[in-house]
């Protein structure tokens, strides 16, 4: 029979895997609407649009595979340059489809972002993206971010039918995703006018949630998996470099998660320098 710490390590490595599954759910739709987007351009012949479509496809497959855990969680991105990644992945959309997307440049001098908020950041602005101009009727989005230097501050603002509301089953993955990085989002709508969406992400973990761990709470593989984890390795590396299943290295990150209340790889990294 399973142990209370085996049930919680499960429930922890399957909403692991949802999150995980879910932003590559956003992606992949993101990428077929940009393929499509090229090959319904008018402005473009056949075999230039065949050409892009391929460019796009190859980017997004090149971007899947080299896509690693430390990009994610570990290391601080300028919030500059987590906009610019933001606009080249909506990029195709702007130059192919009929979706006019105005981006609003953060200040430069904006605090670093969190890899881990960095990355959300960017899936939530394409799954909205995406929930604005869902229903075709949208021409025009406008995109804002800003940094007040605790909390990243989104903005999207779209032309639509002013019908969007918070409760919409397109809303839902994204405030889930708010929510899990204890962030806050609101949406206003005016029917016949559009609809807004402004969402802020703390860029600090709450100081309460995060506990520094301690010889007696750890066991010795454990403690080999975190060591790991603060050098910004992803779970196939570290299952190489111990000689174990890549199933028992989720298994251990995800004891680690609940013994030291974190809820990504980067507060375990802050957790473990804080010890």
């Amino acid at each position: 029979m399973a142990t209370d710490g085996e049930i919680h390590a499960s429930r922890s490595a399957a909403s692991e895997h949802a999150r995980t599954v879910a932003d590559q759910a956003d992606r992949h739709a993101l990428t077929l609407e940009s393929i499509l987007a090229a090959l319904r351009s008018t402005r473009l012949s056949d075999a230039a649009a065949r050409a892009e479509a391929v460019e796009i496809a190859s980017a997004a497959l090149i971007e899947l595979r080299t896509a690693t855990d430390r990009q994610r969680s570990t290391l601080l991105e300028p919030v500059t340059g987590a906009f610019s990644r933001l606009r080249a992945d909506l990029r195709p959309l702007v130059r192919f489809g009929d979706l006019d997307v105005q981006f609003v440049e953060p200040p430069t001098t904006g605090r670093a972002l969190p890899g881990d908020v960095a990355h959300s950041a960017r899936a939530i602005v394409r799954t909205a993206v995406l929930a604005l101009v869902d229903d075709g009727a949208a021409r025009r989005v406008r995109i804002q971010w800003d940094c007040d230097g605790r909390n990243l501050l989104m903005q999207l603002r779209d032309d639509g039918a002013g019908s969007l509301d918070v409760h919409d089953d397109a809303v839902r993955p994204i405030a889930e995703r708010v929510v899990a990085l204890e962030g806050t989002l609101s949406v206003a709508s005016t029917p016949g006018w559009g609809s807004t969406v402004d969402i802020s992400l703390p860029l600090d973990p709450s100081p309460r949630t995060v506990e520094s761990p301690t010889d007696s709470d750890l066991t010795d593989r454990e403690r080999e998996v975190l060591r790991l984890v603060t050098t910004g390795v992803g779970n196939r590396e570290i299952a190489e470099g111990l000689g174990i299943s890549l199933n028992t290295v989720k298994y251990h990150v995800a004891n680690l998660l609940r013994k030291l209340g974190a809820r990504t790889r980067a507060e375990l990294a802050a957790a473990a320098a804080r010890g």
